[in-house]
């Protein structure tokens, strides 16, 4: 199976030297990007998570950390704009020491990225973060919430257990009946002289099958669009970001109808949300593989604020989405082969997702 590749540079290109050219006019490019980065865990064990099936040898952590570099130091980079992503939002990854780690990494180093990140209460403890350039983005809040689900235990067999196992990486709590997974985080700042505000989550997987757990998801999208309510009660033009890896597609309900997004930019109203992701999936691209089909999981969803109907750019407004899928980030051979090289029995690879991300885009003053 192959996957469809998706490259920006000559796209970028091609408009800015005809569109952009055309009008005399300089612009700026923003990259903000979301990445999975499949159990970024670190070399020690702790006693408080299960992590003894992810604990890297020094030799792997160094390889894995080298490699999620050399993708992040790429995402986003075309002739037009050299820059790595100014936001990123990160999932799977286990504490702020392997955030530090990576950002130490020298061609990350060399674009100061800083972290925000809260410890979640997810069984593995596998947690979600951001990595901002101080030269780009300042942030002037965060905070953290908590997913707050529930499931009916009378017919479990570990209903005497203080804590079972039940989705792949929740815990549930036979006391209260509450399933432990990832906070969401939101985080407001200054990005290059606008307020922007971006959440980031990684919502409860499909283990179960998709249909039982997709009432899960759907309450991880509800808290999302109360975090963007709130913000959009406070300031109808906020611009606001939602990413992550939400464990649905585009096109599921949670996205589509809980959280409202459209995929088309006309149908879009004040206040509403605006999905990329649903027309890159209708050209083929995707995310993550399995068993043969493609899907898009990694979504970075925006608030009409940031829409550009009329291809005005005096202020920082989306201009395009696109999947970060270099070559070198593919399997090349065997079983899975046009799959993401993710981590295996030889040592690590890169993820077994794609970053997604979107270019934002300002006229130069």
């Amino acid at each position: 199976m192959k996957i469809k590749p998706f490259y920006s540079t000559l796209a970028v290109i091609l408009f800015v030297a005809t569109s952009f050219a055309q009008e005399k006019k300089n612009y700026m490019v923003n990259t903000i990007a979301f990445y999975n980065l499949e159990n970024l865990f670190d070399t020690i064990n702790d006693p408080k998570i299960n992590d003894e099936d992810f604990i890297y040898t020094p030799a792997d952590y160094k390889d894995k950390l080298q490699k999620l570099e050399r993708v992040i130091s790429q995402i986003g980079v075309s002739a037009e704009q050299k820059n790595s992503p100014v936001v990123l939002g990160v999932a799977e990854i286990e504490n702020r020491q392997v955030l530090e780690d990576l950002c130490k990494q020298p061609l990350l180093a060399a674009k100061g990225y800083a972290i925000i990140h809260f410890d979640s209460p997810d069984k593995r403890g596998i947690d979600t973060g951001f990595l901002y350039q101080k030269g780009h983005f300042t942030p002037t809040s965060y905070k953290n919430y908590p997913l707050i689900v529930t499931e009916d235990l009378t017919d479990k067999k570990a209903k005497d257990k203080e804590k079972i196992e039940d989705t792949d990486d929740n815990v549930v709590d036979t006391k209260t009946n509450r399933i432990y997974t990832r906070d969401q985080i939101l985080m407001t700042g200054m990005l290059d002289g606008e307020e922007m505000h971006f959440i980031v989550s990684h919502w409860p997987s499909r283990r179960g099958g998709e249909k039982r757990s997709s009432p899960l998801r759907e309450a991880a999208a509800a808290l999302n669009k109360k975090i963007i309510d709130s913000l959009q009660t406070i300031n109808p033009n906020a611009k606001i970001f939602t990413m992550g890896d939400l464990n649905d597609g585009p096109f599921n309900k949670s996205v589509k109808q809980v959280l409202g997004a459209k995929g088309d930019e006309k149908e879009v109203q004040p206040l509403g949300l605006y999905n990329p992701a649903e027309k890159l999936m209708n050209k083929g691209i995707g995310t993550l593989a399995f068993r043969d089909s493609w899907d898009f999981f990694d979504q970075i969803i925006i608030s009409e604020s940031l829409l550009s109907k009329n291809k005005l750019y005096a202020t920082w407004k989306y201009w395009k989405a696109g999947v970060f899928n270099a070559p070198f980030m593919i399997q090349q051979t065997g079983q899975y082969k046009g799959y993401a090289l993710r981590n295996g029995a030889t040592g690590p690879g890169y993820s077994d997702h794609f970053p997604s991300y979107i270019y934002l885009l300002k006229e130069k003053k």
